[in-house]
């Protein structure tokens, strides 16, 4: 598979067989995420896999359309930590969602080359998340992903109509 194809091939898919992902390929999914560039190389970017299913369910209660947290085998957490001290850099939160995204495409796309299904969610209420998975102080939830092989036929996951290229795109200027 090229790269180009698993971009433009790559679905979301919200059902998942009750099958394990191979503590391999789990491992070579998340090295994608690590090895995701970073803006000033601050890096802020870590990863909270959550496997055990009552943790699952716990992480899911602080999101919304979350059930397919409930039933992937592997959900991984992205998480932003504080950039203090960092090639000097005060702390924020503006390079580091950008750092997030760049991880979790990374990730998702990897797992697509092993036939590994997945589908990303917000947490909504991120405090609650944050409690839930432990995390220091400052640190906050970006996103998390659910990872697992596909089940069956996903209705979830066909194409949508996308906004046409004309409207997207814009040359030199709005």
């Amino acid at each position: 598979m090229n790269v180009y194809d698993a971009v433009i091939g790559k679905r979301d898919t919200r059902a998942f067989a009750a099958r394990e992902v191979p503590e391999p390929i789990l491992e070579r999914i998340l090295h994608a995420g690590r090895m995701a560039g970073s803006a000033r190389a601050l890096e802020p970017v870590r990863v909270v896999v959550v496997r055990d299913p009552a943790q699952r369910a716990r992480l899911a209660a602080c999101g919304q359309a979350t059930a397919h947290l409930l039933t992937a085998p592997v959900v991984a957490a992205i998480v932003l930590v504080p950039e203090f001290g960092k090639v000097g850099a005060p702390f924020t939160l503006f390079r580091g969602p950008f750092d997030a995204g760049r991880a979790g495409q990374n990730m998702m796309l990897a797992a697509l080359e092993s036939g590994i299904a997945s589908c990303p969610a917000s947490m909504h209420d991120n405090a609650a998340a944050a409690r839930v998975l432990g995390l220091p102080e400052g640190h906050y939830v970006a996103n998390v992903i659910a990872f697992g092989y596909p089940q069956g036929t996903d209705p979830v996951a066909g194409t949508r109509p996308r906004v046409p290229f004309g409207e997207y795109v814009h040359w030199e200027t709005w």
